[in-house]
């Protein structure tokens, strides 16, 4: 079997090495060095660039370096009938579930308060609510998104999600809908973003959601950059609507070095680390499925295209 790996961040090193243990047979070819198009049986891709995986005529697999596969389809020549797969690895649920109870826990206890005192050597204690007072809401409830809640309620906070369509987790109310959409808006004071990016995702992090929520409430995006309106963000900064935001997700990344983001007092970055792949815990979920290609068995965490997750 030969699998073909593209990625601008990640390790084709590391990859070669950890797939090697588990797949001793596989050839990784890495690119651009693909040698024969018609030889690649499987594709582990991060943002391929368009038209590249239609050059591939065998190609019976795809597979995402990563949880989400909005990269994969917004390529307008995507090969149709591939299966896709997503890439769920413990490692990475953990460490988003990380990201997002330090990011909370950092926006609970007024960390850019503090941060802005300290710098102007201001003394001054602000009231504290406790976890159990303080509303978190819960864009996405997913592999990660389901994760990441029930990691907050075990902190104490009094977490709620939303979804498109019903969905029950234990111990957490579940909204769904454009009704519960607001629903769960109203009652968010610190809002976390974890949906797939699809059509009906894309822009949902505007000023309209924003107005839904309280009145100084704050947001974390850890999923696409493309939720977000950048430009309603900075006026409800602007405005006292939103408190503070966390962004670890961009439009353009690298973030340009003039994008008014990097200089905004009540805006915190992170370079796109709430959780990265993890080759040596990755790649038991891939050989997994390349071993199902093989053995012509189903495979594990296959998207459906129609719902674009």
């Amino acid at each position: 079997m030969i699998l073909l790996f593209l990625s601008d961040v990640d390790s084709a090193a590391d990859w070669q090495a950890e797939l090697g243990k588990l797949l001793p047979e596989l050839e990784l070819r890495v690119w651009p060095d693909i040698g024969d198009p018609t030889e690649i049986d499987a594709a582990l891709v991060w943002r391929p660039p368009p038209g590249l995986l239609d050059q591939l005529p065998n190609l019976k697999l795809i597979i995402s370096l990563g949880a989400g596969v909005d990269h994969i389809l917004a390529d307008p020549s995507l090969p149709p009938g591939i299966p896709i797969l997503r890439l769920v690895d413990p490692y990475m649920t953990v460490a988003m579930s990380e990201y997002v109870q330090l990011q909370v826990l950092r926006l609970h206890r007024q960390d850019l308060i503090y941060r802005a005192q300290q710098q102007a050597r201001v003394w001054r204690p602000l009231p504290q609510p406790n976890a159990a007072e303080r509303r978190v809401g819960m864009l996405g409830l997913g592999v990660l998104g389901g994760a990441a809640a029930l990691c907050l309620k075990v902190l104490g906070f009094n977490v709620a999600g939303w979804c498109r369509t019903e969905r029950k987790l234990p111990g957490i109310p579940a909204f769904h809908g454009a009704d519960g959409l607001a629903a769960l808006l109203e009652r968010s004071e610190i809002l976390v973003c974890l949906l797939p990016l699809t059509p009906a995702t894309a822009g949902i992090l505007d000023a309209r959601l924003f107005a839904g929520l309280p009145r100084g409430a704050a947001i974390v995006n850890c999923a696409r950059g493309a939720h977000l309106v950048e430009a309603d963000l900075l006026a409800a900064l602007d405005n006292g609507q939103i408190s503070a935001a966390v962004l670890d997700v961009f439009g353009d990344e690298p973030l340009p070095q003039q994008h008014p983001f990097w200089r905004h007092p009540r805006i915190l970055i992170t370079p796109h680390v709430a959780a990265a792949t993890h080759p040596p815990t990755a790649a038991a979920a891939v050989a997994d499925n390349l071993r199902r290609l093989r053995q012509g068995r189903p495979f594990l965490n296959r998207v459906d295209v129609s719902m674009r997750y």
